[in-house]
This record gives structure tokens, C-alpha cells and sequence, in this order.
């Protein structure tokens, strides 16, 4: 008994070794377009690897911005330094919760902000995660922070990139890789934010009536990041970032959602607070332009202050 025992235990540990082995040649040598189920890409549209190089040189900051693409396109470190404030944008495309609490575990103590502010669109909150899992596991050193978000994402893709990925970061094969700070329109502003290049949103889409369904994993991983500021004694303030009119009115139970951010802290729905144009102030329908940048982000400061928050 005692020797089946020790052959399936060489059995796996052969077999674990010998899947390590295929990965690592699958993603070596064969081109993306025959890696369904592993996709690892150096620098992207959002500059994760640029933002994280950025942050690595910097001290301590007074904000410390987080969340998805609408965080990175929609608040600007510029502003914010132009009023005396410090702040880091940490935002990436697509970042649900469990991305946000990886980035968080790794960077707060470094960072040590005097406030955060959290961008919470539902969307991040209703998405699998996977899109922005793959992004974090590329462009930035892989931890047990990484092992814990595939294991609690629960998805093939992810674990065959994070293998992948291990083995990038053993070997530092990502050293020399520096990423552009232009990519098309977007341009990458030392601090987190991204530019794009101002354009104007023509307004042709139309959208179907629809409802936000949160995924109960990205709350409680939501609800362990605020824990963890409130036991480190750091506010934070959770914001809502406009999109278009029509695509914010598409969804039926906006109501809903504000419920559930205002049951866990100060937070403002700037899709109910600012009145923007779709056809002047935004480049897509979830997107601010820098016009609407402007406007965002000096009324956010108007708030941040009058709160005395910063």
C-alpha cells in the first residue's frame, strides 16, 4: 500500500513537471495565435508595466488612486499636483476587486497614502476578472498574491499564464523590455494617468435595456481591501466616474448599486452629480476626454476639500 502510495505521488509530481515543461515551450515558441489558453503580453494598452516601473521609483503620496480604466483615464496626477497634493494613479484596465486587492497588498505600504480613492464602476464588479488578471500577471512580478487571485478566479487561462509568468520572473527574462509611452492616442503621464489624444464621442450607439449583477467573489474581495484601510487607519472615499448619459440610463438598477457603495463608506455618483455633454466631454461612451477630465476632476477636488480630506 505504502508503495502505490509513493508511485502516485511521482506520478503527479512527473506529471506537474512535465505540464510546468510544455507551458514554458508553448509560451516561448509558439505565437500568440496558438495559445487559446495562455496569454501573456508585455506591455499594453493601459502602460500596466510602465505604471508599475513609475511607481516603483516613488515615495510616499498623499492619494492613491485605484481602479479600473476609467480611474487611469479619469483621474489626472497633473491636477492634483498643480493644488499641492502628491498622488499615484493605480489603475489598470479592467480591474475588478480581486485585481485591486493584489495591487493594494503590494504597494499600500510603500505608497502610504494619506487617502484613497477607489473608483467603483459596477461593470468591474460584474465582469469575471480574467482580462485584467492576465494584464497584472505580464506586467508585473508575480508573489502569492498572484497564486491566491487564479486560485480564487478558478480559470485556465490565468493558471497557464501565471506558470508562464513564474517563469519569466525566475529567470528575469523581462529585464530589458521598456515599454512606449505612446500607443496610438494614449500617451503615458509619469503618475498613472493616461492622455488620449483630445477627440469627441459622435454618440451613435444605442443600448437595450439592462442590470448590474455584482459577482459576490469581487465584493468580499472589495470588502477585504476596505477592511484592511480601515485597520491601517487610511480613509478612502469611493467614486463613481461619469460615463455617457445614455449608457448610464442603458442600466435599470443604477439605485441598486449605489446602494451597496453607500452601505460601505463616503461615496459619490458623479454620474449624478456633474452634468456633462456625451458629444463634448467624452471620446467613448465610457470614457472622459480630457475636456471632461478637467471638469471631473476639479469638482472631485471641490468635494475632497470641502470634506476636508485632503
Amino acid at each position: 500500500m505504502r508503495r502505490h502510495f509513493k508511485d502516485i505521488l511521482l506520478f503527479i509530481a512527473f506529471s506537474a513537471g512535465f505540464y510546468f515543461l510544455c507551458i514554458v515551450l508553448w509560451g516561448q515558441l509558439l505565437p500568440p495565435s496558438f495559445s487559446a489558453n495562455l496569454l501573456y503580453r508585455l506591455g499594453t494598452h493601459g502602460f500596466m508595466n510602465s505604471r508599475i516601473k513609475d511607481l516603483k521609483s516613488r515615495g510616499t503620496v498623499d492619494i492613491l488612486f485605484v481602479g479600473s480604466s476609467h480611474a487611469y483615464r479619469g483621474f489626472d496626477t497633473r491636477i492634483f499636483t498643480a493644488h499641492a497634493i502628491t498622488s499615484f494613479n493605480l489603475g489598470s484596465s479592467a480591474q475588478t476587486p480581486l485585481q485591486t486587492e493584489v495591487l493594494v497588498e503590494r504597494y499600500l505600504d510603500s505608497l502610504s497614502p494619506k487617502l484613497v480613492v477607489y473608483e467603483v464602476y459596477p461593470a468591474t464588479f460584474s465582469i469575471d476578472g480574467v482580462e485584467s488578471a492576465l494584464d497584472l500577471i505580464a506586467n508585473d512580478n508575480n508573489d502569492m498574491q498572484s497564486v491566491r487571485m487564479a486560485l480564487r478566479l478558478n480559470h485556465i487561462e490565468v493558471y497557464n499564464t501565471l506558470l508562464f509568468g513564474l517563469f519569466r520572473d525566475l529567470f528575469d527574462l523581462n529585464s530589458d523590455f521598456v515599454e512606449s509611452t505612446q500607443n496610438g492616442q494614449d500617451v503615458y503621464i509619469n503618475g498613472g494617468f493616461v492622455e488620449h489624444q483630445l477627440s469627441y464621442f459622435d454618440n451613435s450607439a444605442h443600448y437595450s435595456s439592462r442590470t448590474w449583477k455584482l459577482r459576490p467573489y469581487h465584493c468580499r474581495a472589495f470588502e477585504r481591501i476596505l477592511g484592511k484601510l480601515a485597520r491601517r487607519q487610511i480613509p478612502f472615499v469611493l467614486v463613481q466616474v461619469p460615463v455617457t448619459r445614455e449608457l448610464y440610463d442603458s442600466y435599470a438598477n443604477n439605485s441598486e448599486a449605489d446602494e451597496y457603495f453607500m452601505s460601505m463608506g463616503s461615496y459619490y455618483n458623479f454620474n449624478e452629480l456633474i452634468s456633462l455633454s456625451t458629444t463634448e466631454h467624452f471620446f467613448d461612451a465610457d470614457h472622459l476626454n480630457q475636456n471632461g477630465v478637467l471638469i471631473f476632476n476639479n469638482e472631485l477636488l471641490k468635494i475632497l476639500q470641502d470634506d476636508n480630506m485632503i
